[in-house]
């Protein structure tokens, strides 16, 4: 991929908590593997766009599935876009009184959360995430609005602050529950304000970029599996196969007070492609096979979407699974 990814940049990074994805207990951390510094994980390189200030069309489409072994759907997913909004009260010019004025697109915002918890405790989680954090987009971070890059330090100062009130809101609304400890979900939004992207993250719900038939992973894992990986004591195939791959180190809620965001951002291109899923798709679908299912399916988002989400229900459908795909034009 030369030339096409350049070394991420993770405007905040750090390490957290263990915790079980799927309602067990938490999980010790692994023996035999040393601390390491992770490595550079990839995501699209900001290169400069004659295109930057011209209007882009943008298909996007989400859907989210059951599956074909669990009987309750706890992920959730959103598609929005921004835009500002008047609403007039009185006026003396030809407007009709409490009439909504809307003004152009702002940008498009797009999030998935995949649930944890017994007895439908997950898709409570999932839930109060997504309607937190869109409540903050709404009423407390003026730069979703507008941002110059030169404020990217306000942005993650403003990213950060939003997904610890999410945990504080799922924790609140997991107490006095039996399932307090395990009421936790995970969280992957991607805010586009053209040509750039910004990404927040906790958990193991994943961001792709693909251009062409190339494609990337811009967020990383947080499971101990992918740690193990990172620190080279396995590989990531055989990680995969272990348990570890379904237990997580950080995530909202889940009983603990720590929450790591991890955040990301990049420069989009007019035919490029974003994929937020949950990890029923990818636990059914390799990055070799999604590339192909989305550069197989470009007619728009909807036909792509669904795709991926069929194709993991045939191999298996052992999770819940949802897709969202955004694509540039």
């Amino acid at each position: 991929m030369s030339g096409l990814f350049s070394t991420v940049r993770r405007l905040v990074v750090g390490t957290g908590r263990t915790s079980g994805h799927e309602g067990g207990a938490p999980e010790p951390r692994p023996s035999g593997a040393t601390e390491k510094a992770p490595p550079p994980l990839a995501v699209y390189e900001e290169r400069p766009s004659p295109e930057a200030s011209a209007a882009v069309n943008v298909d996007a489409f989400g859907i989210t599935d059951v599956g074909r072994k669990r009987k309750v759907n706890e992920d959730q997913f959103l598609i929005a876009e921004l835009s500002k909004s008047m609403l007039i009260h009185l006026t003396s010019l030809p407007l009709a009184d409490h009439q909504r004025l809307v003004g152009g697109a702002q940008g498009k915002l797009l999030i998935v959360a995949d649930g944890m918890g017994g007895h439908g405790g997950g898709s409570v989680a999932s839930t109060v995430a997504v309607d937190t954090i869109v409540r903050q987009v709404l009423n407390v971070m003026p730069w979703f609005f507008g941002l110059n890059e030169s404020q990217e330090d306000d942005l993650v100062d403003e990213l950060k602050a939003a997904l610890q009130r999410c945990q504080r809101s799922v924790t609140h609304a997991a107490e006095g529950t039996d399932e307090a400890a395990l009421m936790g979900t995970t969280l992957t939004m991607a805010y586009v304000l053209w040509p750039r992207f910004y990404v927040l993250h906790a958990g193991d719900s994943r961001c792709y970029v693909a251009r062409g038939t190339e494609m990337g992973q811009v967020t990383r894992d947080h499971t101990l599996a992918q740690r193990l990986v990172d620190q080279e004591a396995m590989s990531a195939e055989k990680a995969q196969k272990t348990r570890w791959s379904s237990v997580l180190w950080n995530a909202v809620g889940g009983g603990e007070a720590s929450l790591t965001p991890e955040v990301y951002r990049g420069r989009l291109e007019r035919g490029d492609a974003l994929l937020l899923c949950t990890d029923g798709l990818t636990k059914h679908l390799t990055d070799e096979a999604i590339s192909r299912e989305l550069a197989a399916h470009t007619a728009s988002a909807e036909t792509a979407a669904r795709a991926l989400v069929e194709l993991a229900n045939a191999r298996g459908g052992r999770d819940n699974i949802t897709a969202v795909v955004a694509r540039f034009a």
